[in-house]
């Protein structure tokens, strides 16, 4: 029997969903940091920033972007790091992991990067001193099987941060959720010729967990000192943790 799972609002097959997901980011890619720009009014930059500040790398780190897109996260690391540290950028989806890839090299920028599953990462235990995924872990089929090997390849006293779009704050639930239904498609379809992939956005936040599950399922994989900021008012949240 084929197992399923949600694709947005949709019940999909497992295999479904990964074909699903890839076409929706080979669609948008060449446009992701204008639409990211445009939907968040510049915020996702200020939430990037404060992931970075809380990341704490430091030259000779070994860091893993996990989902890493465009790169931002990546080229702050790989500066933070020095020639010293190593700093892989990685993505399951081979449009915006060249997008990132391009970008990183026109900033001077050598680092690995590599196509791979979050799933099934193939790196060895206990190798690098930070892992991040930033907007990616809600895309993941299976999140606690991508947050149990986030953890397995932490070094011991490593730290695991977790960027992604989270329930907001109850007074602004309705006027979010009118932008998110409304505004995204329409700015998708205008920008990027693509409504389709910004409704999924809108209906994968929904179903990805909250703040406090989240905090929950990083637990249970056996990270420790889980917290969690929440930014603008919880439209996102950083979650941290640490294996010890």
């Amino acid at each position: 029997m084929t197992n399923t799972t949600h694709f947005g609002y949709k019940t999909v097959s497992e295999d479904d969903k990964v074909h699903e997901v890839a076409k929706v980011f080979h669609s948008v890619a060449s446009k992701y940091d204008v639409m990211n720009d445009l939907m968040s009014g510049g915020l996702h930059r200020i939430w990037k920033t404060f992931t970075i500040a809380q990341a704490g790398v430091r030259p000779g780190f070994k860091v893993l972007d996990i989902a890493g897109g465009t790169g931002d996260l990546a080229k702050a690391f790989a500066k933070q790091a020095g020639p010293s540290g190593e700093v892989w950028l990685t993505d399951i989806n081979e449009s915006m992991l060249r997008v990132g890839r391009d970008r990183l090299l026109n900033k001077g920028l050598v680092t690995p990067t590599l196509l791979c599953d979050a799933e099934k990462l193939p790196f060895p235990d206990n190798y690098f001193d930070r892992v991040s995924v930033a907007f990616g872990l809600r895309n993941m089929t299976h999140k606690d099987q991508a947050l149990a090997e986030m953890r397995r390849v932490l070094k011991p006293g490593g730290k695991l941060l977790v960027l992604e779009f989270s329930k907001v704050a109850a007074p602004l639930q309705k006027p979010y959720d009118i932008y998110s239904f409304s505004v995204l498609p329409w700015l998708g379809q205008r920008i990027a010729n693509d409504a389709e992939s910004y409704r999924y956005l809108a209906e994968s936040i929904r179903m990805h967990p909250d703040q406090e599950t989240l905090k929950s399922m990083m637990e249970t994989v056996g990270l420790e000192r889980v917290q969690y900021y929440n930014l603008t008012a919880g439209v996102a949240a950083l979650h941290t943790g640490i294996k010890l």
